[in-house]
């Protein structure tokens, strides 16, 4: 994983507020890989997101509020299926870098 990531995962978890509830550490392989899949389904909604764009709309049956209001939405839900079965491999090395941050920490 390169410096860049690491130290952009590594200021997020500095970052957080201690109160806010969820937000007490990751102490288990479960639960980094839970957040680092909810983080790549949030990447890979970016990437649907400007795939689909304005060329999958039909002309017949596409365009409208309806659409509009809608489409994120199902780009999000493309994204957490996408995540949820392996994705592009992100959430692999996301995990072993929030394990990798948590174990340094409680050093």
């Amino acid at each position: 994983m390169d410096d860049f990531l690491a130290s952009q995962v590594q200021g997020a978890f500095q970052t957080r507020e201690p109160s806010l509830p969820g937000t007490g550490g990751i102490t288990n392989a479960e639960q980094a890989r839970r957040v680092a899949e909810e983080f790549e389904a949030v990447f890979l909604a970016q990437l649907v997101e400007q795939m689909m764009g304005e060329s999958t709309q039909s002309e017949m049956f596409g365009g409208g509020a309806g659409e509009s209001a809608f489409r994120g939405m199902l780009n999000e839900e493309y994204a957490k299926v996408m995540a949820r079965a392996g994705g592009i491999g992100l959430a692999d090395d996301l995990a072993r870098e929030i394990l990798r941050l948590q174990e340094a920490g409680a050093r």
